[in-house]
């Protein structure tokens, strides 16, 4: 039965949660929609640890480090950011246009408590590095053995 069916989905790196069953089979059939699909943009991150610290490392190429907002609250990191879109040169006639732009919000619930005062962030060459450090009683504790 399904031999019969034109499915031509297309495979593509970044998941799409917020597509409803209608959406995908318009798109399954290539059918064209009435409405303008919106723009998506979704960072890759990194959550990693050490002993000392947790560290965030996020991919945000061509941003701006004043359009990156981060809150952290109790035990939730957020991300806030926005990239903005190029102006486009009219005189320019486009065969492919890959690069998504928008407004993103990630948050992440942290392992362990971290120390809110001593948290640290950089951004370069659009990776942003956010560093928190363990608070005392997460860290781990070396005892000497007396002989």
């Amino acid at each position: 039965m399904f031999e019969l069916v034109p499915w031509i989905r297309r495979s593509t790196g970044v998941a799409r949660p917020e597509k409803d069953l209608f959406d995908w089979f318009l798109e399954d059939f290539d059918i064209p929609t009435l409405w303008k699909e919106r723009e998506e943009w979704v960072p890759a991150f990194d959550v990693s640890e050490t002993e000392e610290d947790v560290i965030v490392r996020a991919e945000l190429p061509g941003m701006n480090s004043k359009d990156i907002d981060i809150s952290l609250t109790g035990d939730v990191l957020t991300i806030r950011g926005e990239k903005k879109r190029e102006s486009e040169d009219k005189r320019e006639n486009y065969h492919r246009k890959e690069r998504t732009y928008g407004v993103f919000m990630r948050s992440f619930r942290l392992p362990v408590e971290v120390k809110n005062d001593a948290v640290d962030a950089n951004y370069k060459d659009g990776v942003l590095t956010i560093t928190l450090p363990k608070a005392e009683k997460h860290k781990p504790r070396r005892i000497k053995v007396a002989s």
